[in-house]
């Protein structure tokens, strides 16, 4: 069938209603649009699992703590439907923030102990109240069976994950693999905006957490030594400001001292003003995930 653009709610939702009556199966992509490969890559394997695959291309006001921020991101519908047309998606709603946010509005949702680390710490738990809260809304509205999300955004993945669970809601959530570019970078809609002259420096977290990495391969397992030597290694451009740098139970999102068990290295810099994170998942014995 045709991709079909939906902008309004109610007509999304006559949309599912018609897909639920014979029974097909909604994978669901939430995105804030500028689509890059790691948003398809997430589309593709909706599609494998799925007999629908709608996206949302919405730039979720309530998620940001910079007003510059969210007037500074990428809008580009036309050539975001192009991609997900190719991709085979059925289905793109784009609802508008007076629809999706009601001027009275009083109502928010929100994770506790997960949302008090890493981003929660630098950002705000405010940026974690905003997701949530436009995930639960878009649940609603979508009503997949899953929705998937990228390891790049770890911490969003598992606090949604949690809210899931918690809210007894009728869906699963995928968590699929960091999609880089060749050099290494995580990909991200951000990535346009790094001054050229700094686009090196942007490295500088992936390959801090790639030297943690093989410091727990080689036996290293005292978490502030690996520590230590991933942020000796980000100090060392002074093109990069380092918003954050932890080790931590991919569980909980709390710091570990001792790495006996899979662990998540974690972090977030600054450069030219763009900011940017990653994550590297990895276990004493050897890769976990990557």
């Amino acid at each position: 069938m045709a991709m079909r653009v939906i902008s309004t709610i109610d007509e999304m939702r006559e949309e599912i209603r018609l897909h639920k009556q014979r029974e097909a199966t909604i994978g669901f992509v939430p995105t804030m649009g500028a689509l890059h490969e790691g948003h398809l890559s997430l589309i593709r394997r909706a599609r494998e699992e799925n007999d629908v695959v709608a996206i949302s291309i919405f730039v979720n006001p309530t998620q940001f703590d910079e007003e510059q921020d969210f007037d500074g991101y990428p809008r580009e519908l036309a050539e975001d439907s192009a991609l997900a047309e190719a991709e085979g998606v059925d289905i793109v709603f784009t609802p508008e923030a007076d629809a999706m946010y009601d001027p009275q509005r009083d109502t928010v949702v929100m994770v506790n102990r997960l949302a008090d680390h890493l981003c929660g710490i630098s950002r705000g738990r405010g940026h974690f109240i905003g997701v949530c809260t436009v995930c639960t809304k878009l649940f609603n509205i979508v009503q997949p069976d899953a929705a998937y999300f990228g390891q790049k955004d770890a911490q969003q993945a598992l606090i949604i994950q949690r809210m899931v669970t918690d809210l007894n809601l009728a869906l699963r959530i995928e968590i699929c693999p960091i999609v880089r570019e060749e050099d290494g970078l995580a990909l991200s809609s951000r990535n346009r905006n790094i001054p050229e002259p700094k686009r090196q420096s942007a490295l500088g977290l992936y390959k801090a957490l790639c030297s943690g990495r093989e410091l727990i391969r080689t036996g290293v397992d005292d978490a502030q030594a690996v520590f230590n030597a991933m942020m000796e290694s980000l100090l060392a451009d002074e093109n990069l400001e380092v918003d954050y740098l932890h080790i931590v139970s991919p569980e909980t999102l709390e710091d570990v001292e001792k790495i006996d068990a899979p662990v998540l290295m974690a972090g977030a810099i600054r450069v030219g003003g763009v900011r940017l994170i990653d994550n590297v998942l990895v276990g004493p014995d050897g890769p976990w995930e990557e």
